[in-house]
């Protein structure tokens, strides 16, 4: 189960719904080893398509660092999809290649009648898909 503040899936939705028509991305990172995602890193989709993400090769390098620097890992990898379900695509599990991370899909197309958009969370482990549930909270109990 993804456990997320309100204001992150908050943060998330109005990234998709800002760079609409194109697909939007970015992560959520948190303490190495804590499933706790915390800080919001919106990303530029270096493809900038309707139908396809990438993100830019040099500030996936300065993420990295930056990650390692605050003992972070990507908690949430997030991308919007703007004409189909909030649902991997095949290339979506190819370059799915963070086995922690919850994979968070935003469609941006009222496919499913609910609404202009779908929240889903995904494990994408060794080509496997998994849905999980996504429960939001006002925030986090305190550490201990």
């Amino acid at each position: 189960m993804l456990t997320l503040t309100q204001a992150l899936h908050d943060q998330i939705v109005a990234h998709a719904r800002a760079d609409h028509p194109d697909e939007a991305c970015g992560i959520v990172a948190g303490p190495a080893g804590s499933d706790r995602p915390e800080r919001f890193v919106p990303m530029l989709n270096a493809a900038r398509s309707p139908t396809f993400y990438e993100f830019d090769s040099m500030d996936l390098l300065k993420l990295y660092r930056e990650l390692d620097d605050r003992d972070e890992e990507p908690v949430i990898v997030y991308h919007s999809h703007t004409a189909t379900e909030a649902y991997p695509s095949r290339t979506d599990v190819t370059y799915a290649n963070e086995p922690n991370a919850h994979y968070v899909l935003v469609s941006t197309a009222d496919t499913d009648g609910a609404g202009p958009f779908q929240f889903r969370s995904f494990r994408i482990v060794d080509g496997e898909i998994t849905e999980e549930d996504v429960r939001l909270v006002a925030e986090y109990p305190a550490a201990d």
